[in-house]
């Protein structure tokens, strides 16, 4: 008996998300119902001890094209990345699943640099997804994954952008507290994003005239 209930504590040690339950701030109900098979499909992770994640979500009036030429470009962050000074990759570059870059945080965060591995790529569905493996900072075991998502409604263009992240819990800090950390650096990106590619719409194409 001693033996089954350790087993059942060491399979209650990982579990997973469950983001596509609720819709996240800034979605209306009826855009996360149509995204939620997405939200199971690329936002779901397997959390173990000692983990957190969170998925945020940004609506931008822009086409998805516009919003899609920032997002896959693992080659330049920094411009949609408001925390981002710098990002070099080696020469000869090929911006396919396992390169890498090396990002140079700005001064007064608690990091300084970073090493990220590109994990996904899918141009057809857009989706893309890093990992942290290197450098300092606070964010041990980071990984996440961005989806582009193009709505177009009643003579409407706009774009919903997800993106969820997991990440070690850092010794001698909370859960809420390493969320709240993440959360906001992520949040701060994507309205980055937001205001450049509605930028971009508005002195680009035309297109956001359907808006």
């Amino acid at each position: 008996m001693e033996k089954g209930e350790g087993s059942m504590a060491e399979a209650d040690e990982t579990h997973n998300t469950t983001h596509h339950l609720a819709a996240p701030p800034g979605l209306t109900q009826a855009e996360f119902d149509e995204l939620k098979r997405l939200v199971i499909e690329f936002h779901t992770y397997k959390l173990g001890s000692g983990q957190c994640s969170s998925l945020l979500a940004q609506r931008i009036n822009a086409p998805l094209h516009a919003v899609w030429s920032f997002v896959r470009r693992f080659d330049q962050p920094q411009t949609y990345k408001h925390f981002i000074r710098s990002c070099t990759v080696k020469e000869n570059f090929r911006m396919t699943v396992g390169c890498t870059r090396d990002v140079n945080v700005i001064s007064g965060l608690p990091a300084d640099a970073s090493t990220e591995r590109l994990d996904m790529l899918d141009e057809d569905r857009h989706v893309t997804g890093f990992s942290i493996i290197g450098g300092e900072h606070r964010l041990k075991n980071y990984r996440s994954v961005t989806s582009v998502h193009g709505f177009h409604r009643d003579g409407k263009i706009w774009t919903v952008v997800l993106e969820s992240y997991v990440v070690d819990v850092p010794e001698g800090n909370t859960e809420e507290d390493t969320r709240l950390f993440a959360d906001t650096v992520v949040r701060l990106n994507l309205q980055k994003l937001a205001s450049v590619a509605e930028a971009m719409a508005r002195d680009g194409d035309g297109k956001s005239e359907a808006f």
